[in-house]
């Protein structure tokens, strides 16, 4: 296995727990992650703790506009010696979950911290410009918000109108130094180019699914139930051809659609289904 350039166990010793680091060691593995990511020349990209460097230095070569944002100083003070006069880069020694979104398009590309990688996943949901975010992060965290489970988050369902989660690549542990204890995998969020539902209905979308998650009344049904009639809620589930007592996790994103447009159509008739 090897080390990255600098690694010291003395120093890692100290930070690895506290900034969450275990670094890409396989440059095949990070060729194919920079390639599936699908940026080219002339994207913004924004890298999320490189570390050492190892997507880097593929990330540069193939879009040359890349910011990254290195919280350890130790490493960002090294990636920005190496790039010393090379504009194609830049380092930014901060917390990237502080750091507010390009007000141009960009994608992001990065081996995240674990620890982290909820925030971050939050961060790329909600940034306005962000065209695909390929997060390279734990593997159960990956197929979770992906719903390769047969189950879907909260997270995914609010956001589901306006992006979708692909499970990608998985990386085996030991790819990664300091080797942690589970395999990694690509998630990658891409934003679609026409939303599912117009600006206006996002907010009684989100309180509706904010409401199915509530977990009152054991089931998806039940929980909507205490907004809309029993007989709306049925004739809904029925549309969307999910049971009336199914649990939540459950229901799959295209099925809370056609709950949104039936539940809400004398809103929004022109979007009901």
């Amino acid at each position: 296995m090897s080390r990255p350039t600098g690694y010291s166990p003395a120093r890692n010793a100290a930070t690895r727990k506290r900034l969450s680091q275990n670094f890409l060691t396989a440059p095949a593995t990070a060729r194919r992650i920079v390639a599936a990511s699908g940026i080219g020349p002339g994207d913004l990209v924004l890298e999320i703790g490189p570390g050492d460097g190892m997507l880097t230095r593929y990330l540069v070569r193939r879009s040359g506009r890349v910011v990254a944002y290195e919280k350890d100083l130790h490493y960002a003070r090294r990636i920005a010696t190496r790039y010393s006069g090379d504009d194609r880069l830049r380092v930014v020694h901060k917390d990237f979950r502080a750091v507010d979104p390009p007000a141009e398009p960009f994608a992001i590309v990065a081996n995240i911290p674990f620890a982290a990688s909820t925030d971050i996943l939050r961060w790329c949901l909600t940034a306005p410009r962000l065209t695909t975010a390929t997060l390279l992060t734990q593997y159960e965290f990956a197929r979770k918000h992906s719903g390769d489970y047969g189950r879907w988050t909260k997270l995914t369902i609010v956001h589901w109108p306006d992006s979708v989660p692909i499970l990608g690549e998985r990386v085996g542990r030991r790819a990664f130094f300091p080797v942690p204890r589970v395999d990694g995998a690509v998630l990658q969020i891409v934003r679609r180019p026409d939303p599912l539902l117009p600006a206006g209905a996002r907010a009684d979308y989100r309180r509706m699914v904010e409401l199915g998650f509530s977990g009152l009344g054991g089931s998806l049904a039940a929980s909507l139930r205490r907004a809309h009639s029993a007989r709306a809620v049925g004739a809904a589930c029925a549309a969307a051809g999910i049971a009336t007592d199914l649990p939540v996790g459950l229901v799959p994103p295209d099925a809370w659609l056609t709950l949104f447009h039936r539940l809400h159509q004398s809103r929004y008739p022109g979007d009901s289904a």
